[in-house]
């Protein structure tokens, strides 16, 4: 049986820099965005933390979160 992965530490006094996380992207309705796949869109709800739909002309898509192929213009 293996055991979870341990998180590393980072000590203050290190060299090295921790990591950091991504920022969280966030949408407003209305907004014009663009998709790796679908293209230009427009944000038409949004689903706090969760997902936001979005109005691409001839579809509309949900996309989930973390939004890594969404992107605002």
């Amino acid at each position: 049986m293996r055991k979870p992965p341990v998180p590393k530490r980072h000590l203050p006094t290190s060299p090295f820099m921790a990591p950091a996380a991504p920022p969280s992207k966030e949408f407003a309705v209305g907004s014009r965005v663009t998709h790796d796949v679908y293209g230009l869109g427009r944000v038409t709800a949004v689903e706090e933390g969760i997902a936001v739909v979005v109005d691409f002309g001839s579809l509309e898509a949900r996309i989930m979160s973390p939004y890594t192929k969404l992107s605002n213009l």
